[in-house]
């Protein structure tokens, strides 16, 4: 009976160990392809950023051209 009483009480936190170490198991699988997109993806809008802010910078230029 003891054993009994003792494999009841190490199910809970046995299972519980197992169920987390499954869940985390595979959530790092199927990131790794998603941060390469995501690299991509904020390299391509720091450079459009940069083309915006360059354009925006010569439109201030050719304004100040204009009015003198």
């Amino acid at each position: 009976m003891e054993s009994l009483t003792l494999l009841a009480l190490l199910a809970c936190p046995i299972g519980m160990g197992l169920m987390m170490w499954l869940m985390m198991r595979g959530q790092h699988g199927p990131q790794e392809p998603q941060h390469e997109g995501q690299d991509a993806e904020v390299t391509k809008l720091r450079a459009e950023v940069d083309q915006l802010r360059a354009a925006q910078r010569d439109a201030r230029l050719r304004g100040s051209d204009s009015a003198r």
